[in-house]
């Protein structure tokens, strides 16, 4: 069944223009590509400001948990880092679909 790595993170009214402008041409498609995921997919929360959600698909759990361990997602995180240094807190989960109507 298939998966999705969600990444929330919480970004400053003051970084949110560059975060958005940066997620959109540069980490969304890195991300894509190193994940060789099914689709990637951002928004920003319309409840809470400031909360940005990427949705990364994957045709099945193991596939998803995977790339969690993997190299590739740890080069991610780390240039996330380099460029965000602490100013954006952000939690990983994954979550297998248990339903499609």
């Amino acid at each position: 069944m298939t998966a999705y790595l969600i990444v929330r993170a919480e970004v400053s009214t003051a970084d949110r223009a560059g975060f958005d402008t940066w997620y959109q041409t540069e980490h969304l498609p890195d991300a894509l590509k190193a994940f060789q995921a099914v689709s990637a997919r951002r928004g920003w929360s319309d409840v809470t400001p400031g909360v940005h959600i990427a949705l990364y698909e994957f045709p099945s759990l193991n596939a998803a948990r995977t790339v969690m361990a993997s190299d590739a997602i740890k080069a991610l995180i780390a240039e996330f880092d380099r460029v965000w240094q602490d100013r954006v807190v952000r939690t990983r989960e994954v979550i297998e679909v248990a339903q499609v109507l």
